[in-house]
């Protein structure tokens, strides 16, 4: 049986990881407990062909079918047959910017490119700067330069292909004379071989962010668009797929272009974006798609739990740790707090800092490209350069698409100005090119800045910037500390006006942490002097010699526990190496690798030193029951509030996973079906570390969402009056009313909730969580929340 309901929307969805040990038809045989549960639509990772043995699919080698390692055609109809016979939609995550090609023969367009060169029908498919390579794709492979006769160690001829080392390349027709050594061979190829680090300065095609192994096609062009989506068309017209969430379109020359011609392949189907918004930016209103995956939403659900009284402590801790460091170690920390003398990180200049960093670090090429661009074919200005750069770090947002966009084009030219006044007169010769849309460098600009923000901010800023973890992660603006509940409400008010059907979001793949480790961390807000206290006593006992790192390490390792030594270690290993500050990925130093061991005899010191487990232990046993009640407000309200759910594989048990690839390990489905068949069956667990009161409050909220959609149709903050209005947060969702606890320490330390009470329409209502009936008017939180620090309540039928 199949359909194809493209003009229906979610309620929700559930997100799946497809891999070969996770394939398409073991993602069919969970439909029936995600039907249960109450998910409304399935959600799949990338399925269309990926490079051999990767995991998350984003690496696409063949767009012809679905990849027989994730369960193929077949898998795929089974999956789609599935969940249409159980009500479910089909939502499939998309790979449009750019394909894999880490093994070069196993990506069909990239070997042709390597074989033929200009001359390959596929020549055009790539964003390619031929003339900056000699005509050549540049390949930066090599871990040592070519000799200067142009030999290369572990180079060899193997039939019609050169080896070097496992990498495999073609050689072309014509090319190889019997007698031709490898170094000939190679330098008759359409492609050359360098060294690893040119691809900083030379690399001359286009890459997702700074990843090599991953090349940018041009799907602006119209053939590049039909062959890449004739597969997902025909999802479409054989009623497979119901929904596509689009990867990346920031660095797409076209996402406007992009998602119309999506449009009229799925006949207007339900799309989503992966787009990130920064502050008060808002999606274009041009563009087809009902909204993004939701990170805005998902900054906003965390703030809301964030206690604003934390925040000076915990600025004075990140302020005292940077000046325990040499006095050049972070140049980024500036202001100084008139009040306490220390001196506050400006999380603005900071990103400044960061993102020119990546500009003329490992985008330098991107950089260089534009600098080619501009001067149309004659010598490059260092000046320009410069400036391109300067502007790059100083953009506002991810990209602009012009003409919409060019107020924050204008900002940044004033940003990097104000910064690099020397630099005043090449920036506005940059900037009359950049304002040009119909100039190729203006294009290329907007597709790369979202690059230098992705890297300099997502991949090194969030590892370097410790007033609290919470505030780190993908889509948030870190200097925004905490959320009102009036504030809150005002955004979720305007986000049911714009895109009542965009999906939100507590975790994903790309999230540095999940959502209930985040919850935990919150909590350290309300306890800060306490949190300060116990990361001086971890420093003495197992010191790494970086203050905000140890601080961002510390309050990983507390939030994820328990969690294993190997997991601990990888997610040390990335994230200061990310951060850059103390070690890094490629230029290892004495000092770096002096610094990892300490790092990771840190880590093996909260195993084995008892007197650090027991300091972890202790701020654990204070943060575990507050970030819980953290964990189920913030689920509630993001189940309950405006836009489409998702929840992420796994996500309705306690998850405390980390950045990727902690967080796409395999889920436990067993369990939660177990726990799901107990809840259904009537009962009502404790909030304790099984999770299983996490899973009643997904379960019932999703299936009161699925089968009472009258009840989610408008949103309306309710009045909390009493002593400890500020711990709560109410919301009318047009006759679903939510009731979260927020601040849990101070509720406690104050003896509960007293007299408070939340204002709310007559009638009687139902609390779907514990099943107990509660007059309206007058909601008293001590009787609501006697059981569970949240409740959703449904009028009562009499």
């Amino acid at each position: 049986m199949t359909r194809n309901d493209s003009t229906r929307h979610p309620r929700s969805t559930y997100r799946l990881q497809i891999r070969a040990s996770f394939d398409l038809f073991a993602a069919a045989d969970v439909v029936p407990y995600l039907r249960d549960l109450g998910a409304d639509w399935v959600y799949l990772s990338p399925v269309l062909e990926a490079e051999p043995g990767s995991d998350h699919g984003y690496d696409v080698v063949d767009h012809s079918r679905v990849d027989p390692a994730r369960g193929g055609e077949v898998g795929l109809h089974t999956l789609s047959d599935r969940a249409h016979v159980h009500g479910l939609g089909v939502l499939v995550d998309i790979v449009p910017n750019h394909v894999g090609v880490a093994t070069p023969k196993a990506s069909v367009w990239w070997w042709d490119l390597l074989t033929h060169g200009r001359r390959s029908r596929y020549a055009d498919a790539f964003d390619i700067d031929w003339a900056a390579g000699g005509d050549k794709v540049l390949l930066p492979v090599l871990g040592e330069p070519a000799a200067a006769d142009g030999s290369i160690e572990g180079l060899s001829v193997v039939g019609d292909e050169l080896h070097y080392y496992d990498n495999v390349y073609p050689v072309a027709p014509g090319t190889r004379g019997d007698d031709d050594d490898a170094a000939t061979v190679h330098a008759r190829q359409s492609y050359e071989l360098v060294h690893w680090k040119r691809a900083d300065s030379d690399l001359n095609y286009r890459r997702f962010f700074a990843v090599n192994t991953l090349a940018g096609i041009r799907v602006e062009e119209g053939w590049v668009f039909d062959e890449s989506h004739a597969e997902i068309g025909r999802w479409f017209r054989d009623g497979l797929v119901d929904g596509l969430r689009v990867d990346h379109p920031d660095g797409l020359a076209d996402p406007k272009g992009y998602l119309d011609r999506l449009a009229a392949l799925t006949g207007r189907a339900h799309v989503l974006v992966e787009k990130i918004l920064e502050g008060d930016e808002r999606l274009p209103e041009d563009w087809a798609t009902a909204g993004t995956t939701g990170y805005d939403t998902l900054a906003d659900l965390d703030r809301l739990f964030v206690d604003p009284s934390g925040a000076a402590a915990l600025d004075g801790l990140d302020s005292r740790l940077r000046r325990s460091l040499s006095p050049d170690a972070d140049e980024q920390a500036a202001g100084a707090d008139e009040s306490t003398g220390d001196e506050a990180v400006d999380w603005h200049e900071m990103i400044l800092g960061t993102k020119r960093g990546i500009a003329d670090g490992i985008l330098g090429s991107e950089i260089n490209r534009l600098a080619r661009l501009i001067a149309g074919g004659g010598e490059i200005d260092p000046e320009v350069v410069d400036a391109l750069a300067e502007l790059a770090a100083a953009f506002p947002v991810y990209r602009s698409y012009l003409p919409q966009g060019a107020v924050q084009l204008a900002e940044a030219g004033a940003v990097a100005t104000r910064h690099r006044p020397e630099l005043a007169e090449a920036i506005e010769r940059v900037l009359v090119v950049l304002r040009d849309e119909s100039h190729p460098a203006s294009v290329r600009f907007q597709q790369t800045s979202g690059m230098v923000m992705a890297k300099g901010v997502e991949d090194t800023a969030f590892y370097r910037y410790s007033r609290l973890a919470t505030l780190t992660e993908v889509g948030a603006d870190p200097s925004e500390f905490s959320l009102s509940p009036e504030s809150f409400h005002a955004r979720q008010q305007a986000r049911l006006a714009e895109r009542p059907f965009g999906m939100t979001t507590l975790s994903t793949h790309d999230t540095k942490r999940s959502a209930d480790v985040r919850a935990r961390v919150s909590v350290l807000s309300e306890v800060a002097h306490e949190w300060a206290a116990t990361l001086e006593r971890l420093r003495d006992l197992a010191p790494m010699g970086d203050g905000p790192f140890e601080n961002i390490l510390w309050q990983t390792v507390v939030g994820s526990w328990p969690a294993s030594r190997e997991r601990l270690h990888a997610y040390a290993e990335k994230a200061s190496r990310e951060a850059g500050s103390s070690t890094t990925w490629t230029d290892r130093t004495d000092e770096g690798e002096a610094f990892e061991e300490r790092m990771h005899a840190a880590v093996d010191a909260v195993f084995d030193d008892d007197e650090v487990r027991h300091e972890v232990e202790r701020i654990v046993d204070v943060l575990r029951a507050p970030g819980y009640s953290n964990s189920l407000g913030v689920t509630l309200m993001q189940l309950t509030g405006p836009g489409s759910p998702d929840v992420y594989q796994g996500g309705e048990l306690w998850d405390f996973s980390l950045v990727d690839p902690d967080n796409r390990r395999e889920v436990d489905f067993d369990l939660r079906r177990l726990y799901l068949e107990a809840i259904r069956s009537g009962a009502t667990p404790p909030v304790d570390d099984t999770g299983a009161a996490k899973l009643l409050v997904t379960h019932r909220a999703l299936t009161a969402r699925r089968d009472r959609p009258d009840l989610f149709t408008r949103y309306a903050g309710l009045p909390v009056f009493g002593e400890q209005a500020a711990s709560a947060v109410a919301v009318d969702r047009g006759g679903a009313i939510a009731i979260a606890t927020r601040l849990p320490v101070s509720l406690e330390q104050a003896g509960g909730w007293d007299d408070t009470v939340v204002l709310t329409a007559g009638g009687a209502y139902r609390d779907v969580l514990t099943g107990r009936r509660h007059e309206g008017g007058r909601l008293r939180l001590a009787e609501v929340l006697d059981v569970y620090p949240v409740a959703l309540l449904i009028p009562a039928e009499d």
